[in-house]
């Protein structure tokens, strides 16, 4: 049995959080693989086999886990363009990359959060309670706080498009080059404009899918794919293919 829960960030966390999550593999668990979507979020995870800690960078693409025995994940999502709040480096660089989180944060402050996690048993609300102390203690000790920036005001265009918004069209709206607006994208967000909203409007397919899925109603896929924004149902299979691993009409199917 696999035990997953979503909670809602700190109110101080809310601008940079898009949730914090607790996910446990119970023991006599079968073996299984996770198929995990790319979602345009980054994550850390602390986990209490050998109290690992990594990160998930930003994912262009579908990744899947094999869980083999019981764990317990505590982790923090954070929202596009948030992480650079918390990580001193060019966000592209950790794309598609899972490092351990002490390489970017340093042992001392990776310990720090894995002792107060995993030194005596805490109930999830108690865990996350933990995870969010530390992460605002971290990010005071950063000295910065959340301002409007450019980037932000692309990723709020981009996701109320759909992901349909052209970049050229996103750079003149905020007037700058298509290629300033590219550089500060990838290195605060992880992935370029363009890649970032690829995702985003496969995100919008995937969730219209799965609702009309649940109807008994035939899905008119043509329809669909220009209604989402792609150019024909072949766009909409390929960029399935490419982000998911399948096609959208495996993708709709109930789970065997």
């Amino acid at each position: 049995m696999v035990l997953y829960q979503e909670h809602p960030p700190h109110p101080a966390l809310a601008p940079y959080l898009a949730c914090l999550w607790t996910c446990q593999v119970l023991p006599g668990a079968s073996p299984v693989t996770h198929r995990v979507l790319p979602d345009n979020c980054m994550d850390i995870l602390w986990q209490d086999v050998a109290a690992l800690s990594r990160v998930s960078g930003m994912m262009s693409t579908v990744v899947h886990v094999p869980v083999h025995q019981p764990v317990r994940t505590v982790a923090a999502r954070f929202k596009p363009g948030a992480a650079a709040y918390f990580f001193a480096m060019p966000l592209h660089e950790l794309a598609d990359q899972h490092p351990l989180l002490d390489e970017l944060w340093g042992g001392a402050t990776a310990r720090q959060f894995t002792d107060a996690l995993w030194s005596r048993t805490l109930s999830d609300v108690d865990a996350v309670g933990t995870v969010e102390r530390l992460l605002l203690q971290r990010l005071r000790s950063a000295g910065t706080t959340m301002a409007p920036s450019l980037v932000d005001a692309a990723v709020g265009a981009i996701e109320q498009s759909g992901g349909t918004m052209r970049i050229e069209t996103l750079a003149t709206q905020l007037g700058v080059s298509r290629q300033h607006l590219s550089s500060q994208f990838r290195a605060r967000v992880g992935l370029g404009a363009k890649q970032f909203a690829r995702v985003c409007r496969f995100r919008q397919a995937s969730e219209r899918i799965r609702a009309a899925a649940r109807d008994a109603n035939q899905l008119d896929w043509a329809c669909l794919a220009l209604d989402l924004g792609y150019y024909d149902q072949p766009h909409l299979i390929h960029e399935f293919r490419q982000l998911a691993g399948s096609t959208p009409e495996s993708f709709a199917a109930p789970p065997a």
